[in-house]
């Protein structure tokens, strides 16, 4: 549920800080006051698109946060992104979603204060939030709108997603196909060139890591005789002398020892010695070691210098490293082996009518899908006509089969419409007048939203076109669902506005040539003000603010929730709010 939403310096709103509650909430107010920009800036904060030109004249960027109480869902959500951190001890359950954009259209998001992609607070939002838009009812004329609302609606979005991704697997392979006999003199020439590359490298078998290797071995073959001189006169001088450092050394630590005897003073002495006549006897011993090893091999270094040769030749040859070339070898087997398959036109074949038979598969499964979903929301939406003066109108979902599959399935969604009894229902685009439109397109939110397990529903001017007892039916739609969920409404109707337990009023006025937008929570009296002026327009009599005492009066509040209690309370915390 959205709890608050804070902006600064959005459009012409300055500072807004507004706090929410449950139910049903209505922001009304002359047109152009900025009741849609409020939406605008929680899309914002839920990862909608923006720019620069959202930032107020003259502001450095606009600032938007909105505050909501999560759900299990979420928490799991934020848990796997590592965006779960609480704000602090006591906002456990509470998520922080904030926007901000600077004059120059850059942008920042950030989850919990934690900085995060638009791709992750869109996700976030479509968990937390549901916003029927001011022009739903004309994205409903488009076939490809209507799919997606019957796939939303029934769940099958994840379904849908595996058909798009069967189809794009199965059309891969039909490329491939086609491809290998389009240009098959062209992908035998290119094999042929691979093929005899990937021979070339093969015989000359190239080893992870032994361009290194060799290098080294190079170097100590080429200076074998300077290491046989260096070590021989090492030796020699450690061990094999008349004067050897390691019989000197010996005599001098022997000759130490008497003295120790007379002299204890002399053990520290003695101590360090010992251990240096330890250390050059093993010295002496790996060197001879080594002498004895170390030999003169002219064969063996020609054969690296060879290897050396071949495979610098062949690093030259391919324009890579010579440490690459066991990469490039292995690149181009897979090429290789690539133009193997694509020239096996009975495997790709093969490969073709399996990956069509999976996609048919699980398209079959969504058209049977489909058609449970489209029985029952038709049916739905066919009763909801009928209070809506419509009686006697039908609404069906019809499911065109398609003579080839495409990404969306094997049909085409098609919703058709028959206004009263004893019409045939046709296309929605061709038969609804303007307010049937509008009615039908609010009764399809409605009831999709009642089986969205969404918290918040947001209707930016879904009633347009509507009026007279249908607005009343609408409001009591609107409060009804607003029992089991928060549902916020941006409405012109005082029908829908006097059903609501939560009033916002919005306004916006100019000065010393800037505008800015206020917005205030409506008490009772304000209520029966607003609603007046939304029944009389510029004059209000007695008899308007009369007729707006008997909506309000009406069964708009669940007990203990009256909009006048809800009021006295906000005013109590200060929740009234002015921007600008």
């Amino acid at each position: 549920m959205l709890r608050s939403l804070s902006i600064r310096d959005f459009v012409i709103v300055q500072a807004l800080d507004l706090d929410f509650a449950a139910g049903f909430t209505v922001f009304t107010g002359e047109t152009g006051a900025g009741k849609s920009i409020l939406i605008d800036a929680l899309a914002l904060a839920l990862g909608a698109r923006g720019d620069a030109g959202v930032v107020r004249e003259g502001a450095a960027r606009a600032d938007v946060s909105a505050t909501f109480s999560t759900t299990p869902a979420v928490d799991a959500w934020l848990a796997d992104a590592a965006l779960n951190a609480a704000l602090d001890a006591d906002d456990s359950g509470t998520l922080l979603l904030r926007r901000v954009i600077d004059s120059n259209g850059r942008s920042k998001a950030f989850v919990n204060g934690v900085s995060a992609t638009l791709a992750q607070l869109r996700e976030l939002g479509e968990q937390l939030v549901d916003i029927h838009g001011q022009h739903a009812h004309q994205l409903l004329l488009k076939p490809e709108m209507q799919r997606r609302l019957l796939d939303t609606h029934a769940g099958l979005d994840p379904l849908a997603a595996d058909v798009a991704q069967a189809y794009r697997d199965w059309r891969t392979v039909v490329r491939l196909r086609q491809q290998a006999e389009q240009q098959s003199r062209e992908l035998q020439l290119e094999r042929e060139r691979v093929e005899w590359q990937v021979g070339e490298l093969e015989k000359l078998a190239p080893q992870a890591g032994e361009w290194t290797e060799i290098q080294q071995e190079h170097h100590r073959l080429s200076h074998a005789a300077s290491l046989i001189d260096g070590a021989s006169a090492a030796l020699e001088a450690l061990s094999e002398a008349d004067d050897a450092l390691r019989s000197r050394l010996a005599a001098i630590v022997h000759r130490v020892q008497q003295l120790a005897d007379v002299d204890p003073a002399l053990q520290d002495i003695l101590a360090a010695l010992e251990p240096a006549q330890v250390q050059v006897d093993e010295a002496a011993h790996s060197l001879a070691r080594y002498v004895d090893r170390l030999d003169l091999d002219p064969a063996r270094l020609g054969e690296v210098d060879a290897r050396m040769q071949a495979l610098h030749a062949a690093a030259r040859k391919y324009r890579v490293d010579p440490e690459q070339l066991p990469a490039e070898l292995a690149e181009r087997q897979a090429r290789l082996a690539e133009l193997d398959a694509a020239q096996d036109l009975e495997a790709l074949a093969a490969r073709e009518h399996e990956a069509k038979n999976v996609y048919l598969k699980i398209a079959r499964q969504l058209s049977q899908k489909r058609q449970q979903a489209a029985q029952a929301l038709a049916s739905a939406v066919t009763d909801a006509m009928q209070g809506l003066s419509m009686a006697g109108g039908r609404f069906e979902i019809a499911l065109q089969a398609l003579e080839e599959g495409q990404a969306y399935g094997l049909e085409q969604i098609e919703f058709l419409v028959a206004g009263h009894a004893g019409v045939t229902p046709r296309p929605l685009a061709k038969v609804a007048s303007g307010g049937e439109l509008a009615r039908i397109s609010l009764a399809i939110s409605v009831i999709t939203s009642e089986a969205s397990p969404t918290p918040t529903l947001i209707f930016d001017e879904v009633d347009t076109g509507i009026g007279g007892a249908v607005a009343e039916v609408v409001g009591q739609r609107l409060h009804e669902l607003g029992g089991a969920r928060q549902v916020l409404c941006v409405t012109h109707l005082p029908q829908v506005a006097a059903r609501a337990n939560h009033h916002f009023l919005v306004s916006k006025e100019t000065a010393h040539g800037a505008t800015r937008s206020h917005i205030a929570v409506l008490d009772r009296d304000g209520r029966v003000g607003e609603v007046a002026r939304m029944l009389g327009g510029l004059t209000v009599t007695e008899a308007t603010r009369q007729h707006a005492h008997e909506m309000l009066a009406g069964p708009s509040t669940p007990p203990g929730a009256a909009a006048g209690d809800t009021q006295r309370a906000n005013n109590t915390r200060g929740t009234r709010r002015r921007t600008g």
